[in-house]
């Protein structure tokens, strides 16, 4: 009788295992970022997509693409309408300039402030920093891709490319996405962050 409990347990610890699947990816961002898709409370993902979703494709941790930037912050930068794939505008400003060197070679990057988002609790000292490169509309996303800031106590900030991340209309177009200003655009391939993503 012993033996028989011994045995029923362990296949019922078999199946409790088998259940249980783990979050898939190689940094805490990228299981964050796959949590986060799973759960259909938060996902941006259709319903279909959803269901076969296992998911998202990054480019492998590469820390050469954590870079310090300086911030030039530009406080006279007037308010103007961000287009977005919809007919919404964001109301934005140049919060400051990146500058910043990146495989050997030296970048800017506007950085912005969202009106709405500063009187939004939690999102204070938030910052906006989409961009455009070189592998957009071939292994990452056409339209560009974004990555999250916060305000700095100093005139340093890291950018960490890594954890660049496509807008939620690239999974599904019933978003209104801001659209990438060209001038944010990278003469170069960052092979980092979040890849295209192939619907069903």
């Amino acid at each position: 009788m012993k033996k028989l409990l011994v045995i029923f347990t362990l296949a019922l610890c078999l199946g409790c295992t088998q259940e249980k699947t783990t979050t898939k990816g190689d940094t805490e961002w990228q299981k964050e970022m796959n949590s986060d898709f799973k759960d259909a409370s938060k996902s941006p993902l259709k319903a279909k997509d959803l269901k076969a979703f296992e998911g998202l494709d990054f480019f492998k941790f590469d820390s050469t693409y954590v870079v310090k930037a300086v911030l030039k912050k530009t406080p006279d930068s007037e308010w103007f309408k961000m287009k977005t794939t919809t007919s919404r505008e964001s109301e934005e400003r140049v919060f400051g300039i990146l500058s910043f060197e990146l495989k050997g070679q030296k970048f800017q990057l506007n950085v912005y402030q969202g009106k709405d988002l500063m009187t939004t609790e939690g999102y204070e000292d938030y910052l906006f920093l989409p961009f455009l490169d070189d592998t957009n509309g071939d292994a990452t996303y056409g339209g560009g891709r974004y990555i999250d800031l916060r305000i700095p106590e100093g005139d340093e900030i890291e950018i960490d490319f890594n954890k660049a991340y496509n807008p939620y209309c690239a999974y599904n177009e019933k978003y209104s996405c801001p659209i990438v200003p060209r001038v944010n655009y990278l003469s170069t391939e960052v092979e980092a962050g979040v890849k295209a993503f192939e619907k069903h």
